[in-house]
Parts: C-alpha cells; sequence; structure tokens
C-alpha cells in the first residue's frame, strides 16, 4: 500500500511540473483593443500592406534589371528651340561682347522680334542683399521722354484736391465714389494716388492692389499731399523700379520705335538714378552686371560703366 501511494504521488508531481512547464513556454496572449490602430484587424492590415508594398518594389527592381537600355536622350540646345525671328536676331549679337551702352540700345531696336514696337528693358543685377532694410532698393524715376505707355492715372483724396488732380490730367479723381468703384472690383488705372488722410480708407483694398503693383506708398511717390504734381509727373513719364529677391533691377528704357537718342536719354537717367541709389553700408561691388533687351528679343550684355 505504502509503494502504491508513493507511485501514486510522484505521478501527480510529474503532472503538476507539465503543467508548469507548459505555462511557463506558452507565449502569453498579445492583447487588442476593440478598435483603431490598436485593433487586431488594423494590425494585420497593415501588415498585408507592408508585404504587398515590399512585393511591388521587388517586382519593380526586377523589372529594372531585366528592361533593356535604350539611347541617351538627345537634348537640342536652348537657341535651337526658340523661333526662326530670334534666330536670325540672336546671331547679330556677339555674345562674348560688352557692348558700350549706346551700341546696346542701337542694337536692340535691330534685334526686335515683334511685328508691334517692343519695350526696350534694362535688367541690372545688383551686389545688394534685398532683406536687408537699407539695401531694398525701391525709388521712382522720371524719364524725360516716358516709357512710351499710355499711363491712366487714379487720384482718391477730398474733393477739392480731386478736382486739382483732374485739371492736371488724372483720368480718374473722385472721393468716397473711389472706394465703391474698388468694392465691384473696378481696378481701371496703372497708377494710384492718394493723400496721407485717406490712406486707412485703402486698408481693407490691400490684399487687391498689393499683389497688383497699385497700393500707394511714399517711396514710390503716390502718397503725397501735393496731387497735382504727382498727376503730372505720373503722365510725364514717372516710372517705379525695385529691386526684386533675386537682386535684379528691372525697368522699360521706351519702346524700338524711340530714337536712339530718346532711348540714351532715358537710360542716362535711370543709371544716374540707381548710382544715387547706392547704400552706404555695401562693402562690396554694387552693379555687377547690365544686360539690354527687348520685350522677345535676345539680351545684349553692357559694359559695367560703374565698376
Amino acid at each position: 500500500m505504502a509503494e502504491d501511494a508513493k507511485d501514486l504521488k510522484a505521478v501527480e508531481n510529474e503532472e503538476v511540473k507539465a503543467v508548469e512547464t507548459e505555462a511557463v513556454e506558452a507565449p502569453a496572449e498579445e492583447k487588442f483593443a476593440k478598435s483603431g490602430k490598436k485593433s487586431k484587424k488594423h494590425i494585420e492590415e497593415v501588415k498585408a500592406e507592408e508585404e504587398r508594398q515590399a512585393r511591388k518594389a521587388e517586382t519593380k527592381a526586377k523589372e529594372a534589371e531585366n528592361k533593356p537600355k535604350g539611347a541617351a536622350p538627345v537634348t537640342r540646345p536652348k537657341i535651337e528651340r526658340r523661333g526662326k525671328k530670334y534666330q536670325k536676331a540672336d546671331k547679330l549679337i556677339d555674345h562674348k561682347k560688352a557692348y558700350a551702352l549706346s551700341e546696346a540700345l542701337e542694337l536692340a531696336q535691330k534685334t526686335n522680334t515683334t511685328k508691334f514696337a517692343g519695350t526696350v528693358e534694362a535688367h541690372v543685377r545688383l551686389g545688394v542683399d534685398p532683406r536687408q532694410a537699407d539695401q531694398n532698393i525701391r525709388t521712382t524715376v522720371v524719364l524725360p521722354n516716358g516709357n512710351g505707355k499710355e499711363v491712366k492715372v487714379a487720384v482718391f483724396a477730398p474733393l477739392d484736391e480731386a478736382k486739382k488732380a483732374a485739371a492736371a490730367g488724372a483720368d480718374i479723381a473722385e472721393d468716397e465714389e473711389f472706394l465703391k468703384r474698388l468694392e465691384k472690383g473696378q481696378i481701371e488705372f496703372d497708377v494710384l494716388i492718394a493723400t496721407p488722410q485717406y490712406m486707412p480708407k485703402l486698408g481693407k483694398f490691400a490684399r487687391v492692389l498689393g499683389p497688383k503693383g497699385l497700393m500707394p506708398n511714399p517711396k514710390a511717390g503716390t502718397v503725397t499731399t501735393d496731387v497735382e504734381k504727382a498727376v503730372k509727373e505720373a503722365k510725364a513719364g514717372k516710372v517705379e523700379y525695385r529691386v526684386d529677391k533675386q537682386s535684379v533691377v528691372h525697368i522699360g528704357l521706351g519702346k524700338t520705335d524711340f530714337d536712339l537718342k530718346q532711348l540714351e536719354e532715358n537710360a542716362q537717367v535711370f543709371f544716374d538714378s540707381l548710382k544715387a541709389q547706392k547704400p552706404a553700408s555695401l562693402k562690396g561691388q554694387y552693379v555687377k552686371s547690365v544686360y539690354i533687351t527687348t520685350s522677345m528679343g535676345p539680351s545684349i550684355m553692357v559694359e559695367n560703366i560703374y565698376n
């Protein structure tokens, strides 16, 4: 009996050890949320998507290895992708040569590629940093021969000042009626002049006028108490120029049907104005390069007369 009891106890001990061993070896059941990113369904979907992307990448890699390589694409030079008129005009220019200003202007007239009288433009790359307040060049200049563009001038001022502006040649000269035009989206002018006391009334239209470059600004001379003088200057050929983010100044000097002397006079006045705007804090080179071109014509490198 004693031996049978011992055997029975030994069997029970072995069964207990087996159960404990299974409990240790069995992995703990993973717990999932009922819904959301930690739910069992979502986790399985993510794993399936990862496996699908891996198979897709592997298939693409095999296709790329087996795909025969063709000839390298041939890119034509930029000049060959231009029109015939442009190519013909470009042959008149020696792009390795820096022309004198008068020569460049004369050549610009000859290389105009349009049927209409194109604008003769000057593009000047400066050594300034536009992010610096004192180097952010912005001013106006009155071209003695105008820029060949008919300018429509609007004046927003008190009634007595508006009458003076109309007499000076303003196309639109109004008081409160002008705000009604803006509310209707009627922007039928190229230059807007306003008196300082009327500027706050234009505040709500800044998002419309600002991107178009029509918002009056004291630096541009379009916020003034002497609206009569401002109108006359605008009509006479007063233009604004400013440096862009790439430190380049762009300005129209006139039309290709101007006399060469008229273009030279306009260009000289502009360059004198630009030279006067040199920041006192600038230590390096001010004018880096100058190019003359027409609206749709090739560019002409000009001698750097200031360096």
